[in-house]
């Protein structure tokens, strides 16, 4: 299955989603809004802190000691992260319903337990995050300041 990590690594080769990607997003992202794929998944719409558009993408959410979580796959660097700062955390996840929330950053040094279950959940972001899912806890802690991870918390 290597060549299926290296068609994921290929699809964001300049840390950003190319052409194909972004189709595979929004098509993904319909899907997981309508909630007609397992409950793992849905969609995120976060304001464009240029355009002001609310822009939809596909997010694997992440269960740990019964709270939620989504990942930056690609690191702190892309622009949903940097939308999400300058919306205050304010977004929309639909599966289904539509859910107003507030995605709040987790400390770095809280992240390495979330990012294992992450890649439990997620085989698509295995390529982009440095580490083995069958890793000890310890090497999650060294990625983790890499990699943000948010609650999501009631938007009102």
């Amino acid at each position: 299955m290597r060549w299926y990590g290296d068609y994921l690594r290929w699809l964001y080769r300049s840390g950003r989603p190319n052409l194909l990607a972004r189709v595979q997003n929004w098509l993904s992202a319909r899907a997981f809004a309508a909630g007609i794929m397992p409950s793992r998944v849905a969609a995120v719409g976060i304001r464009g802190r240029r355009s002001g558009r609310l822009i939809w993408f596909p997010i694997v959410l992440t269960e740990f000691e019964g709270r939620r979580y989504v990942v930056s796959m690609l690191g702190e660097k892309v622009n949903w992260v940097r939308n999400l700062a300058a919306a205050d955390g304010r977004a929309i996840l639909r599966h289904g319903r539509r859910e107003t929330v507030r995605l709040v950053p987790v400390e770095p040094e809280s992240r390495a337990p979330i990012l294992w279950h992450y890649l439990q959940l997620a085989p698509g972001a295995r390529p982009h995050i440095p580490v083995r899912r069958d890793a000890p806890i310890a090497e999650f802690e060294r990625i983790a300041p890499d990699y943000p991870v948010f609650r999501i918390a009631s938007g009102r």
